[in-house]
């Protein structure tokens, strides 16, 4: 079954209009909980997920992976390695942004068959801007075709993110002897969100991730590598949503994920 890019887009759309954008720096108190410790989740999340999720299975009557979902009932998950297709949302990516009264939040989606993404979608509300993807026939923001250009050779020159939160204490020293040998390397904007559009765009060369929950990186992972970029596992093997492994390291060009690689392992 093909998919229709722009109804897709339109669901998001209006699901962050009904429930994102009129909570957005009007949160009471009670609207935001934590789910797990130093996890956050928000009325706002629950809510658009809910919306998100019966929209798209109206669209495709597939599993859907929510983040809120699967985060109460793990078992979800199984669907991304034993159904053929299953929907992948993620309904608030930068919750954490989003409550602080921040802009740097997004509304994301992804398809996945046999284990792969092969649509995606990105919605930055504040912005009103969408970014998609379709396996094979590229990268877009809005009506604008995305083509990721080569980093350059140095490292001197390279501008990356690394979240650096979740990284075990030997690899986070590490990380953290390196990173003067790089143009510039922040913590990114803890929003997939906006880091994946950002690497796509030109505005970092690298970002390396140690979490890879399905939810946040199939959409960008497709978006990046349908504009000419790569995501890969440390390993070297490209990301898969079915994958549970940690670390991934995405880039502009191979080149450049051979020589961030070859300086950010231990």
């Amino acid at each position: 079954m093909t998919i229709d890019i722009d109804t897709v887009t339109t669901i998001l759309r209006e699901a962050a209009q009904e429930s994102i954008l009129p909570r957005f720096r009007t949160l009471e108190r009670d609207e935001v909980t934590e789910k797990a410790p130093g996890e956050i989740v928000t009325v706002a999340d629950r809510e658009a997920e809910s919306t998100i999720t019966r929209r798209l299975r109206e669209l495709m009557d597939v599993p859907v992976v929510g983040e809120e979902a699967a985060s109460a009932d793990p078992k979800l998950l199984r669907a991304l390695s034993e159904e053929p297709a299953v929907w992948l949302v993620d309904p608030l990516d930068g919750t954490r942004n989003f409550v602080r009264g921040e802009e740097g939040f997004a509304v994301m989606a992804a398809l996945v068959r046999q284990g792969r993404a092969v649509a995606s979608w990105i919605l930055r509300p504040t912005l009103d801007r969408v970014y998609t993807a379709e396996l094979g026939s590229g990268a877009w923001c809005d009506q604008h075709r995305l083509h990721r250009s080569p980093a350059p050779e140095s490292p001197a020159e390279l501008r990356g993110a690394v979240l650096s939160r979740f990284l075990p204490p030997t690899s986070r020293a590490h990380v953290e002897s390196v990173t003067p040998r790089f143009a510039e390397v922040g913590p990114g904007a803890y929003c997939a969100g906006v880091d994946y559009p950002r690497l796509a765009e030109g505005e970092l060369d690298f970002v390396l991730f140690h979490r890879t929950l399905p939810w946040d990186h199939a959409p960008g992972g497709l978006l990046l590598t349908e504009a000419g970029g790569v995501a890969l596992r440390l390993e070297g093997d490209p990301y898969r949503p079915d994958d549970e492994r940690l670390g991934l390291l995405n880039a502009a060009d191979e080149r450049t994920w051979e020589t961030v690689r070859a300086l950010l392992s231990p």
